[in-house]
C-alpha cells in the first residue's frame, strides 16, 4: 500500500443520524455523522467504536459530488455489520486515506469503486 497516505490518526465523534438512505439503496448501509468542516475529505480505512466495541470500517468524508450535494459529512460503512444504530453515539478513528473525494459519472461506477474500497480495507485489516 505504498501509494496510500498514512495519517497521524484523526478522531471524531458524534451521534448517528438518519439521512436520505442512499447508502442502503446503493447496497452499502452507512452511519451518517455530522462533522466539523476541518476534517480532510476523502475515503479512509478506519475503526469505529460503538457501545464499547471496535469495528473495522470505511469512512467517506466530504460532499457527495456524484449526487451534487453541498453539505460536507461523514458516512461510515462498518464492515460485516447490519444493525440499526440511529441515535447512537460513536467514536471514529481515521487510519489511512485510500483516495480523494471524487465525482462519478453514474451510480454504477460509484458502486464499483465502493466495492474496490471495501476490498482494499479488508486487505488492510487482514495484514
Amino acid at each position: 500500500m505504498s501509494d496510500k497516505k498514512t495519517l497521524s490518526i484523526l478522531n471524531f465523534s458524534g451521534k448517528v443520524y438518519k439521512n436520505v438512505g442512499r447508502g442502503t439503496t446503493l447496497g452499502f448501509k452507512t452511519a451518517n455523522i455530522k462533522i466539523k468542516s476541518n476534517l480532510p475529505e476523502g475515503v479512509f480505512i478506519s475503526k469505529i467504536k460503538l457501545q464499547n466495541v471496535f469495528y473495522n470500517a470505511l469512512v467517506f468524508i466530504g460532499k457527495p459530488l456524484t449526487f451534487n450535494e453541498k453539505d460536507k459529512r461523514a458516512e461510515v460503512y462498518i464492515l460485516d455489520f447490519d444493525s440499526d444504530i440511529y441515535g447512537v453515539y460513536v467514536d471514529v478513528s481515521l487510519i489511512v486515506k485510500i483516495r480523494e473525494n471524487q465525482k462519478f459519472e453514474d451510480k454504477e461506477k460509484l458502486i464499483d469503486q465502493i466495492k474496490n474500497d471495501i476490498k482494499t480495507a479488508r486487505e488492510f485489516f487482514k495484514n
